[in-house]
């Protein structure tokens, strides 16, 4: 059962807009706050971070924000662990193993990556509460998913991009063409067409699976970006990780249009880029984080599938750039408000 509403997450997410300052332990060498001598009572909490890790200014970093809200308001103590390169499955279940062996009361793995190694490890540990960011896992009683209508904040980006591209030629740079990026991709194009059907749509990917590292290689994400503006694109919008601050160096390099994902890149950027941040289409992981750290330390965590979307502020789009966002707001809100109506059903694959 879902524990938020929208209400909640807009007060939440409204206190999480915290600077992206460094944990106690950076790396990952114990829990910070008061440490391993704290409190016996204390909840503490190990977080492994997805392929790009913290500073991506968009997927981990916004659970990184959830953490750390967390740790400074709850009192919880926190570790949150980066991710190797070209790291194995073993690799992922060593880690998470030894933080349940190290006495963790929830452990979190951010992204779809951890599906194998939780559901392994989370059998070996049936007393320990495991979480996973992005990904549905059902039949273990200790496994909490929080999973997002990422299609519905999307079809809004595309639906942003349609009514702002002076070209009629819009852009989608996804990092790996996986199930979850391609729902991005789907919304993004339902979004475009529902506004115009006559706007052009370029669609590239950075790696194929297994390879991910589509979603680290900034640079590639630049080219990407620079290729399509070359095609004819003013506007294009990521799903890529850290790959899209390349991608935001391109659109800014060139005057166009950039429209970010999962955190509110607006805010992320740098100050000479930020003119360039049309939107976001952000998914709460900061406050589903958040929330699941507070209900273990209620008692009232649940397992299986918490799902997040348009209806409960899960989802959504940003208007911190607020110059450039005001003149289709009210068509954005229209929008979305159909969507949660089910007046428009978007779907989930292109």
């Amino acid at each position: 059962m879902k524990r938020t509403n929208a209400t909640k997450f807009a007060a939440v997410a409204a206190a999480s807009a915290l600077a992206l300052t460094a944990c106690d332990n950076a790396d990952g060498d114990g829990a910070s706050g008061d440490g391993e001598g704290g409190d016996a009572d204390t909840v503490s909490v190990g977080l492994a971070y997805d392929v790009g890790g913290r500073g991506d200014r968009s997927f981990n970093d916004s659970a990184f924000r959830g953490l750390e809200r967390a740790e400074e308001e709850l009192g919880v103590e926190t570790a949150d662990f980066e991710p190797a390169d070209g790291e194995s499955d073993a690799d992922k279940e060593d880690r998470l193993s030894n933080m349940a062996m190290e006495g963790y009361d929830l452990v979190i793995g951010v992204g779809y990556a951890y599906q194998e190694p939780i559901e392994s490890v989370a059998s070996e540990f049936p007393d320990v509460n495991f979480a996973i960011v992005d990904e549905e896992i059902e039949g273990h009683d200790n496994i909490t998913s929080l999973v997002f209508a990422e299609e519905q904040a999307s079809f809004l980006a595309g639906a942003a991009a349609a009514l702002t591209t002076e070209e009629d030629h819009v852009g989608f740079v996804g990092g790996v063409e996986t199930p979850l990026i391609k729902k991005f991709e789907a919304g993004y194009i339902t979004g475009v067409e529902h506004v115009d059907d006559s706007v052009d749509i370029e669609v590239d990917y950075l790696s194929q699976p297994p390879d991910i590292s589509g979603f680290t290689d900034p640079a590639q994400g630049r080219e990407s970006a620079q290729a399509q503006h070359d095609r004819g694109a003013d506007v294009i919008y990521h799903a890529a990780g850290a790959s899209g601050n390349g991608v935001l160096e391109a659109v800014a390099d060139n005057d166009l249009t950039f429209i970010g994902v999962d955190s509110d890149q607006y805010e992320n950027a740098d100050d000479d880029q930020k003119p360039y941040v049309l939107t976001s289409a952000i998914k709460e992981v900061d406050v589903a984080v958040y929330d699941l750290i507070e209900a273990v330390g209620e008692g009232e965590l649940e397992s299986g599938i918490q799902r997040f979307d348009l209806s409960d502020g899960g989802v959504d789009y940003t208007q911190s750039n607020e110059e450039a966002i005001e003149p289709i707001q009210d068509e954005l809100d229209d929008l979305k408000q159909q969507i949660i109506d089910g007046e428009i059903e978007v779907p989930t694959a292109p």
